[in-house]
């Protein structure tokens, strides 16, 4: 009997909870309400399977309780039941998958005249992409990655000349208007989830993955990666920033071209270097693995780092000057510290980016 009662209490408690739960879905702010529908559907399906499976065993254990006047009886096969279960398992997998295929269908058939931008992810940020005046996106390689190009633009495809680049922490994107988003990853397997917008897709090594979506509501929502993609993973943040029409095409201006990128123009944002070189630590991803107020993290916190000697895991010392971090941010596998996996990938940084990132290093240092 006491496993009868548990068994309802448990169907009971776990309906309830679904309904008076303060946790659910965020507010959508896109045009996909249909992939809501989907969720509350398959919600619907194994909620129904749940209550009755559970409750069919707590009925069970008391109609069936072992009695001393009484033997079970041998059944080994109840054709009829088989078919009836047949029948029902077909059903509920139809009701969960049928919708989604639906819906899958419409998430990459992307309309003609979508706007295109493009989401690029490596470990541990987000960089961004849109297409010049004419339209069109460059041809990329990775082979073309360097502190000069980080987003690897073929410098011969007249079509990328003009591609705008953001390498910030933020995704403008106008009103109401539909949006296909491209992606494509520098290193491993990454994931692209807005929840507001419900948007997910993996970025693929090695492929160009896709989706559309329209934004219908102003305001800013966070950018998550979905898929573990190693130890800074939780902190591969951005923003997406739904705004109108003028105000994204004034933030658009101000983003510089592959063009300018090449001829030394738009490397590091205005202001001192240290403000300069603490919007690269931003943008570069930095502060998800070193903290500034000397807290425990992946790597090294920067709060007094500068002028101290470190132990390497091979015994050595080194005095942490201007030359060593240099060296630790272009070929951070050259010395790595005592108590640290050598897992930091290289930075891709012009001379200009890495003295504006020293002073601002010196600067969190004190």
């Amino acid at each position: 009997m006491v496993l009868v009662i548990v068994l309802i209490l448990l169907v009971i408690g776990s309906v309830l909870f679904h309904f008076m739960s303060p946790w659910y879905l965020t507010p959508i702010a896109s045009n996909w309400g249909m992939i809501d529908d989907t969720l509350t559907i398959t919600f619907i399906v194994c909620g129904f399977v749940f209550v009755v499976v559970n409750l069919f065993m707590a009925y069970s254990i008391y109609k069936y309780r072992y009695r001393k006047d009484r033997r079970a009886d041998y059944e080994p096969e109840n054709q009829k039941l088989e078919w009836w279960l047949t029948a029902f398992t077909t059903v509920g997998v139809i009701a969960m998958l049928a919708p989604g295929l639906i819906v899958w269908g419409k998430y990459v058939d992307v309309p003609e005249d979508a706007m295109l931008v493009e989401a690029i992810g490596q470990q541990w940020r987000w960089t961004y992409r849109y297409p010049g005046a004419d339209g069109v996106f460059g041809t990329v390689d990775t082979r073309n990655v360097s502190a000069s190009n980080p987003f690897g633009l073929n410098p011969d495809d007249p079509n990328g000349q003009d591609d705008l680049l953001a390498s910030g922490a933020e995704v403008h994107l106008p009103i109401g208007g539909p949006v296909k988003v491209t992606l494509r990853s520098k290193d491993v397997l990454h994931d692209f989830y807005v929840p507001q917008i419900r948007s997910k897709m993996d970025l693929v090594p090695g492929m160009i993955t896709y989706f559309w979506f329209t934004p219908t509501k102003i305001g800013e929502y966070d950018v998550l990666c979905a898929e573990l993609c190693g130890s800074g993973h939780y902190n591969m943040r951005s923003r997406m920033v739904i705004e109108e029409e003028a105000d994204f095409q004034a933030w658009l201006q101000t983003q510089p071209t592959f063009a300018q990128l090449l001829a030394g123009v738009g490397g590091t944002s205005g202001g001192t270097p240290i403000e300069q070189g603490e919007q690269l630590a931003k943008d570069q991803g930095c502060l998800a693995c070193h903290s500034l107020d000397g807290g425990a993290g992946v790597g090294p916190t920067w709060k007094g780092l500068v002028g101290k000697n470190e132990t390497l895991i091979d015994g050595s010392s080194v005095l942490v000057d201007e030359a060593y971090l240099k060296e630790s941010i272009v070929n951070p596998n050259a010395k790595v510290v005592k108590g640290y996996a050598p897992i930091m990938p290289p930075a891709q940084l012009t001379d200009d980016q890495l003295d504006a990132l020293m002073a601002y290093l010196k600067s969190a240092s004190g």
